[in-house]
C-alpha cells in the first residue's frame, strides 16, 4: 500500500531481549528427539505450536504521535482500496514473530483497542504474508527505529483485507466474563491471550477460541 494508505496499529514497548528466538512466546525446551517411524515425521515436543487464527489490535480513535494521527479502525480499513491495508508499526518481537507465522487466507479478528469501549469489531483476512515494514526506516513516522537497517530489517508487516463486521460488537468486558468463567470451568477461553498476554497487539487464537468468540455474535450479551 502507498505510505499514506497504511494501517496505524497500536504501538507496543519493544522487548529488550532480541535473542535467537526473538521474543517468541514459547521457550524451546532442550529434549532428546525421538526417532520417527520410517516415512513419518514426528513433531518435536520442543517446537512451538502453530496457529491459523488471530486477533489484531488497532486504535479507532484519534491519538497523535509526532504530529501524526495513528487512528485506524475497522471503518478506516473498509475505505482503503480493495479494502486492504498493510498492518505496520508493530514494535514488539513476540507480536512480530506471530505475524511472520501468518499465512495468506487465514482469518483474524479486528480488535478496537485503547478506546472508550475496546472489543472485537469484525473479521479480516491475511492476504499477503510477512514482508519488510517500511515505516521502521522513515524518520518522520512514529514507528521509526534508528537501530534497524535496510540491510538487516528488524520489523515485518502483513497485508489484511476487510471481510465483514460482526453481527454485534463484542466488548472486552463481556469476553472477560467468559474468560473468568472458563478459567474455573475449563472452557474455551480459559487461556485466551487477550487476558494472559494483554499487552500484545497481535495475538494467536486456537481454533476453539476463534470459533467460540465468533459464535457469540449470535448470542445475547452475557
Amino acid at each position: 500500500m502507498p505510505p499514506n494508505k497504511r494501517a496505524k496499529v497500536r504501538t507496543e514497548a519493544t522487548s529488550s531481549d532480541d535473542s535467537s528466538d526473538e521474543g517468541n512466546a514459547f521457550t524451546l525446551n532442550k529434549k532428546k528427539k525421538v526417532a520417527a517411524p520410517a516415512g513419518k515425521r514426528v513433531k518435536s515436543s520442543s517446537e512451538p505450536p502453530t496457529y491459523s487464527h488471530w486477533l489484531m489490535k488497532s486504535e479507532p480513535e484519534s491519538r497523535f504521535e509526532n504530529g501524526i494521527d495513528v487512528k485506524f479502525g475497522i471503518e478506516d480499513l473498509k475505505t482503503q482500496p480493495d479494502q486492504t491495508a498493510c498492518w505496520d508499526g508493530v514494535r514488539n518481537y513476540q507480536a512480530r514473530n506471530f505475524m511472520r507465522q501468518m499465512k495468506a487466507g487465514q482469518r483474524a479478528f479486528f480488535y478496537h483497542s485503547n478506546c472508550k469501549e475496546p472489543g472485537v469489531a469484525g473479521l479480516m483476512k491475511i492476504v499477503k504474508e510477512a514482508y519488510v515494514d517500511h515505516t521502521q526506516f522513515d524518520r518522520k513516522d512514529p514507528h521509526y527505529d534508528a537501530a534497524s537497517k535496510p540491510s538487516n530489517p528488524k520489523w515485518s508487516m502483513v497485508d489484511v483485507q476487510y471481510q465483514r463486521m460482526l453481527l454485534r460488537f463484542l466488548p472486552l468486558s463481556e469476553l472477560k466474563k467468559y474468560h473468568l468463567q472458563h478459567r474455573d470451568s475449563g472452557g474455551p477461553l480459559k487461556s485466551l491471550a487477550l487476558f494472559t498476554k494483554p499487552r500484545l497487539s497481535v495475538q494467536p487464537l486456537t481454533a476453539e477460541e476463534f470459533d467460540f468468540i465468533l459464535s457469540l455474535e449470535d448470542k445475547k450479551p452475557l
